[in-house]
């Protein structure tokens, strides 16, 4: 599905995550000043916590979701799972985690990224909604089977009806690692790593889009849509700490269950 636009906001949406109301919210159209301009949902970035609210608002409303319905976690790059079975109290500290679900109509899945994998789920079966961030760390801990594994034990999901999606994220052309990731990718992914490592000249790179949609696969899922969207080649859309040098904001997900 392209780019939509509304209340002056832009996000992207995909094709095949049905019974979900979702979007990857891109840095445009909201309240942020340089360098988090302008939809920044980063509250540690350095930003004004009143604009990084004010945009939050402004997504949720955009997507016809209460504001209140938010459940988000603290991001820590593990594979730990968060279950959600009512909005999180705004007096609460946050769980640390990076994979959250639930099944309840009136939750609002929130995370936020800079260049990191979003992964999107749906099991329109069981009726269960997921999120996932998954940077290099997560990517090579298997944070993708995690979420498969964690969806199938909780609500009994089969991984043949998990709708899977992987949104804007730092491409293979311009992650370039060092010793110490494709150490962890060859220890993670076998066989496998050598096709995950590109070579860039003399330089390695690491294929987040291709690993993690390898975990998937492998989990038994059959319906994964890419967005084959590189953050740091379109940073006039998307926050990309690497290419922006860490002076940047975060893009927002959101994701619940169409009522």
């Amino acid at each position: 599905m392209p780019f939509i636009e509304k209340n002056g906001l832009k996000y992207y949406q995909f094709d095949s995550l049905p019974g979900t109301v979702h979007a990857v919210f891109t840095r445009r159209g909201g309240v942020s000043t340089e360098p988090w301009s302008s939809l920044n949902f980063g509250g540690s970035v350095g930003d004004d916590p009143a604009n990084v609210r004010a945009n939050r608002i402004r997504a949720f409303e955009t997507l016809g979701r209460d504001p209140a319905s938010v459940f988000d976690v603290w991001q820590v790059h593990g594979k730990k799972v968060s279950f959600a079975l009512r909005p999180r109290d705004p007096e609460s500290h946050e769980d640390k985690a990076d994979i959250i679900f639930t099944d309840q109509a009136d939750v609002t899945l929130y995370m936020r990224f800079a260049d990191c994998t979003p992964l999107l789920f749906s099991d329109p079966v069981k009726k269960v909604v997921g999120l996932a961030h998954a940077g290099w760390q997560g990517t090579v801990k298997n944070i993708a089977s995690a979420a498969i594994s964690a969806m199938h034990e909780r609500y009994g999901s089969n991984p043949v009806d998990v709708c899977a999606a992987i949104g804007p994220a730092i491409g293979p052309d311009h992650y370039e690692v060092g010793q110490n990731v494709i150490d962890a990718v060859y220890e993670s992914f076998g066989d496998y790593a050598e096709m995950l490592l590109p070579r860039v000249g003399e330089r390695r790179h690491f294929d987040l889009w291709a690993a993690n949609r390898l975990q998937l696969q492998q989990a038994g899922v059959l319906n994964i849509e890419m967005s084959n969207l590189c953050t740091a080649c379109h940073t006039d859309d998307w926050f990309s700490h690497r290419q922006e040098r860490g002076r940047t904001g975060r893009f927002g997900v959101l994701m619940g269950l169409k009522v």
